[in-house]
């Protein structure tokens, strides 16, 4: 089985691919990072080659053709990607949700435990994260749209949703795990 984990920024979605990934032990991949690696092979930011993605459809292609691979050459794997569920479409779709100021500031707290400033530049208030995200999203949705003919954001993509919003990490885990046992046993 494949797992694929989408959602907003700050839903948990990095928290929750790494517990499965321990608690199946299986291996995890992290397209965020990839990207992240190919942006700074650039010497761009995350944000940065984002914008360059809506001109240029190469920052989004290499890493969906990995995606691809992966999904045609591997079995029993954890992958958080915002497009991996169209790319992987035989893997079981998780989509976790969260309300976007709750998911900018968990990911504010977590920059300042960090003390780290993210793909975007002075990110040193909540308000400027949800500004950054929104950023993002707008970019998101230009990209895929006009390569892939996909929404990421509709949840009737996904075969799990689940809105950690008002619930702990604990909390998300049990439901996540719970749901993917019984796909196990099916």
């Amino acid at each position: 089985m494949i797992i694929s984990i989408n959602g907003p920024a700050g839903s948990g979605k990095s928290t929750i691919a790494k517990m499965l990934a321990k608690k199946l032990g299986w291996p995890r991949y992290y397209i965020g990072g990839l990207r992240r690696e190919k942006a700074k092979g650039r010497g761009l930011t995350l944000a940065e080659y984002n914008k360059l993605g809506e001109t240029d459809p190469s920052t989004d292609l290499e890493v969906d053709e990995y995606q691809k691979k992966l999904g045609e050459t591997k079995d029993n794997f954890i992958i958080e990607g915002r497009t991996s569920w169209h790319f992987i479409p035989h893997s079981l779709k998780i989509y976790l949700d969260v309300d976007e100021k709750i998911g900018a500031e968990r990911v504010f707290s977590e920059l300042q435990e960090k003390n780290q400033r993210n793909e975007d530049n002075d990110l040193d208030s909540v308000a400027k994260v949800m500004a950054s995200h929104h950023r993002r999203i707008k970019s998101d949705n230009l990209r895929y749209k006009k390569y892939f003919n996909i929404n990421i954001y509709n949840l009737k993509n996904y075969d799990f949703v689940l809105n950690t919003s008002k619930i702990n990490k604990n909390e998300v885990f049990k439901k996540v795990i719970s749901y993917v046992e019984k796909q196990l046993q099916s």
